[in-house]
């Protein structure tokens, strides 16, 4: 094991390389922008290729296309910059074309930006939410992977902690196990034989004398992957003090530490709280907070928003027991999402109002 002090944008860059990561582009927005500089350093020394575009559509271009190559690669912004990818993103998605996409968002109110899309159609996008340094590195290596044992974007929902946090961690290339052949990808080998490949959101097979794509054959097609996609991930929790909890927390990403941090300390002072933190946030761990509910008298859901996560916490209870929201919108003057609502006092406080009120 080799620990190094990173920034939490230098391990992302580097667990991303790790994963062979050859390509990567995006246009400059923070926190996004920390992790672009230090994919422009560090590409360039592995044979790699980092493009800084002229705007959030070029970038996730540039990447579709260099995907659709075979080559593992990236794009990413925060969620404003998303905002312009999402046409592009469930097109890659319908060209199962697969592609790793960064959100180091500003807060968590692109939750459901992450979780409903991208895009039109019935398109989706598997969504790892890491709570630290570490694990950030670690979900960035998963993301390749499933990328490709797939065929689809997969997205990873950061923040600003997360991008400017230094903690000591340990980035060694994982191994996650066999990927599927390549039969796919537009390498130029299958050019002039008569059995050239094609990527297109419109279908794999190629136009008939008569006309166009079979567009409902295809879709169809997309919808079965996706269903067998969202079966075939195992949804991740982490869960702590939920066998004899009376309210349980619900929290992701960054904000979760604190909110974790408030759960130890009513546990300490004797109060039954427990905590779940949906790792994956698609597909949700919809079990690990159902049975986290049982026999509690109510579950409380924190988010630095006015409420997303809080409704598929709402369904995977279905009605058992009172879901309060517990979170609000928290925002430093520059909007980037460094919360003064997480403190400890405060959220002690919110938790024990739904003890009291239950």
């Amino acid at each position: 094991m080799t620990l190094a002090l990173l920034e939490g944008s230098e391990a992302i860059a580097d667990a991303m390389v790790a994963a062979g990561c050859r390509f990567f582009s995006g246009y400059p927005m923070t926190p996004f922008t920390e992790v672009l500089e230090h994919m422009a350093a560090k590409l360039p020394t592995v044979g790699g290729t980092c493009m800084n575009a002229e705007s959030e559509l070029e970038a996730v271009g540039m990447a579709w296309g260099a995907a659709a190559t075979g080559t593992p690669s990236a794009t990413g912004s925060t969620g404003q910059g998303l905002s312009l990818m999402q046409e592009s993103l469930a097109e890659a998605a319908y060209a199962r074309v697969p592609l790793v996409v960064l959100n180091m968002a500003r807060a968590q109110g692109d939750y459901w930006q992450a979780t409903r899309g991208p895009g039109h159609g019935d398109s989706r996008m598997p969504v790892l939410a890491p709570i630290d340094v570490p694990e950030a590195a670690d979900l960035t290596q998963l993301a390749f992977h499933l990328a490709f044992v797939w065929r689809n974007p997969v997205l990873l929902f950061g923040d600003y902690y997360l991008a400017h946090t230094s903690t000591s961690v340990d980035v060694a290339p994982a191994d996650l196990g066999p990927l599927p052949s390549d039969d796919w990808s537009l390498d130029g080998t299958t050019s002039g034989t008569g059995h050239a490949r094609l990527v297109s959101p419109l279908g794999s097979g190629k136009r008939s004398a008569a006309g166009g794509h079979d567009l409902a054959q295809h879709y169809t097609d997309c919808a079965r992957a996706t269903e067998e996609m969202l079966g075939g991930i195992e949804p991740r929790a982490e869960t702590l003090f939920t066998d004899d909890a009376e309210v349980v927390v619900v929290a992701f990403g960054t904000p979760a530490k604190y909110v974790r941090a408030a759960v130890r300390r009513a546990r300490s002072e004797g109060a039954r709280v427990g905590f779940v933190r949906p790792i994956t946030l698609l597909p949700f761990p919809v079990e690990a907070v159902a049975r986290a509910a049982r026999g509690a008298r109510a579950v409380a859901v924190y988010e630095n928003n006015q409420g997303q996560m809080v409704d598929d916490v709402r369904l995977a209870v279905r009605g058992a027991v009172p879901v309060d929201f517990i979170g609000r919108l928290s925002l430093d003057s520059s909007g980037f999402g460094i919360a003064p609502d997480l403190d400890g006092d405060y959220l002690s406080r919110k938790i024990q109002e739904v003890l009291d009120g239950h």
